[in-house]
């Protein structure tokens, strides 16, 4: 017996006719209400209309499968025969069709949430982004109150992928001005408005837009993490507004991203500051114990930062199964290595080999490996360093060039100058388009007194990659270190600043460059501003040297004492007391 033939009867005429008596007869049964069922409405032209309608639909005649439902759905009021007409248009790319139906369908049911989300997408898809100001207005209203704040929210998303922002930003204005007022909805209104006015490059409205929120709740987070945004675009502005939402109860995560910001534009004093407000406030917090230890770290910090790695070490112990906390394995990593670190520079190799073999992930054991070569090359064994460091194979060439970076370290360090240069040359011959490996062989170059050399190479640099600002402020600052071709020498640092407007270490060039013209006055001013951002021995042996020549000798000591409590080991500390025969 063919059982084929039945079966192919049942799922292409059968099975759809009997989902679509299931719909209709379910719109009308009662469900636990102790109501008596209501006969259905379908009668045999009705039932024949729907099932012929999906027979066209799935057999590749959709607009006369459209046409029938959509007329089944009008003799019904039935909201899901009109869903399944928009559907069909939509999946036969019909888009005017299918906003015909889903306009009927709300007319039907004027009281349909869904009907009113489907003209409201399918006008977005279509580009008739100016009809959409009526649907958003139903979309709002028709949310539950409590929620309502929440919607006005989210209408941003829904105009993601619309081309014309500006367009966007005047609809959804005009759709939401009767919220514009309302401390609550407002805020959220404002906000959305300005989310928008800032896609379309309108930054100026949409300072304005977080303004007006801020004024209507200044507790409110909206407009804060807005003008936050835009504290990235350069805005300098928007920060009178985070600043104002910080003095109040503002949450860990948001004080989190405004110290992150202020990490990226390298203003290190104010992140300090945000992330001890949030360990204090929130000790269970664990990125900013691990974002709050690595600053220490940078800034000579042992202890501090040691501290602050354990503590997150032990949160993310603590927390390791927890699916929020799946990022901790990396953090761990990071925290595995500061700790190694800390002990290395402590002398306490021990401590530091046992940090590393924590560290089990195949991924990060190249580090650690680094790490180790670095903690024998601390007690000497600098041959037998160089030799792991060359011992770990290469995945990638990524791997290749983080082994040579690793190695030169170590020649630094133990200043092998001449080998750095040599292995260098070699490595920038394997990667010759790697600018990086060129600047590092200039500063070699210039640690082997070959200054032609340096000038050459990171003139090579500027060339290929102009916007390298740390070749155009070594030379700079080599220029002034020799007191010559000072113009030259504050042309290439500005250049430098152009990249880097905020480098406390550029700012220290600069200012280098003014001591060595003689203007003692601007050099201060311009240590002084470097020194506060980064707290780094090397600024404060330039700052001291400025008070010292100016005559201010205890508060260059002052300074002098402060840098080798950062960095007791710099060199150009060391040699600016040896120079200057300075005693602490």
């Amino acid at each position: 017996m063919d059982y084929y033939g039945p079966m192919l009867l049942f799922n292409r005429f059968l099975l759809p006719l009997i989902c679509i008596c299931a719909l209709s007869v379910q719109a009308q049964t009662s469900e636990g209400n102790g109501a008596a069922p209501v006969n259905s409405a379908l009668d045999s032209e009705l039932f024949y209309e729907l099932l012929l309608g999906e027979l066209h639909a799935r057999d590749g005649e959709p607009g006369a499968g459209y046409s029938l439902l959509l007329d089944a759905a009008r003799k019904t009021n039935d909201g899901r025969l009109y869903q399944r007409a928009v559907d069909i248009a939509l999946q036969s790319r019909s888009g005017d069709s299918a906003l015909a139906a889903a306009r009927a369908w709300r007319q039907a049911l004027p009281a349909s949430r869904e009907a009113n989300r489907y003209v409201l997408q399918i006008l977005i898809g279509l580009n008739r982004v100016g009809e959409t100001v009526e649907p958003l207005k139903r979309e709002v209203t028709a949310t539950d109150a409590k929620e309502r704040a929440a919607a006005i929210s989210a209408i941003p998303r829904y105009f993601a992928r619309v081309g014309d922002k500006k367009l966007v930003a005047a609809t959804v204005e005009q759709a939401l001005t009767s919220y514009l007022t309302t401390p609550v909805l407002g805020v959220a209104a404002w906000t959305s408005i300005g989310r928008l006015r800032q896609d379309a490059g309108d930054i100026a409205g949409a300072l304005e837009a977080a303004r007006r929120a801020q004024a209507l709740d200044a507790r409110a987070e909206g407009p804060a993490m807005l003008a936050l945004s835009m504290m990235n675009s350069k805005t300098p502005q928007a920060e009178a507004i985070v600043k104002k939402y910080l003095e109040g109860a503002a949450q860990a995560e948001f004080r989190m991203e405004y110290a992150r910001l202020l990490l990226d534009v390298q203003r290190y004093g104010e992140a300090a500051q945000q992330l001890l407000l949030v360990t204090t406030e929130k000790p269970d917090y664990m990125p900013a114990w691990l974002v709050r230890g690595a600053l220490e770290l940078q800034d000579g910090k042992l202890t501090a930062a040691e501290q602050s790695f354990t503590r997150y070490v032990d949160l993310a112990l603590a927390n390791r199964s927890t699916p929020a906390r799946a990022d901790a394995s990396r953090g761990l990593i990071q925290a595995y290595l500061s700790l190694a670190q800390i002990a290395e520079q402590g002398k306490d190799f021990a401590k530091a080999d046992a940090w590393l073999k924590r560290i089990d992930n195949p991924e990060d054991l190249l580090s650690a490996q680094f790490r180790r070569a670095s903690i024998l090359a601390r007690q000497g064994k600098l041959d037998a360093a160089r030799t792991l460091v060359r011992s770990q194979p290469e995945k990638s060439p990524q791997d290749a060039r983080l082994k040579i970076e690793a190695e030169v370290q170590l020649l630094r360090e133990g200043k092998q100058y001449k080998s750095a240069y040599e292995l260098l040359a070699k490595a920038s011959k394997r990667f010759p388009d790697d600018f990086d490996l060129v600047y590092d062989m200039a500063m070699m170059a210039e640690k082997l007194g070959k200054l032609d050399d340096m000038e050459r190479m990171l003139r090579q640099v500027m060339a290929g990659k102009p916007d390298h600002q740390h070749a155009y402020n070594a030379l700079g600052f080599s220029l002034a270190e020799r007191n010559t071709r000072l113009v030259e020498a504050r042309q290439l640092v500005l250049k430098a600043l152009e990249f880097a407007p905020a480098d406390p270490f550029i700012t220290d060039s600069l200012a280098w460059v003014e001591y060595r013209a003689g203007n003692l006055a601007e050099a201060l001013r311009l240590l002084q501003g470097a020194f506060k951002a980064r707290p780094d021995a090397e600024i404060a042996a330039h700052l001291g040297e400025v008070l010292w020549t100016m005559g201010r000798r205890d508060d260059a000591l002052v300074v002098w004492k402060e840098g080798t409590q950062i960095n007791a080991d710099n060199e150009t500390l060391l040699d600016t007391l040896k120079r200057l025969r300075v005693k602490l």
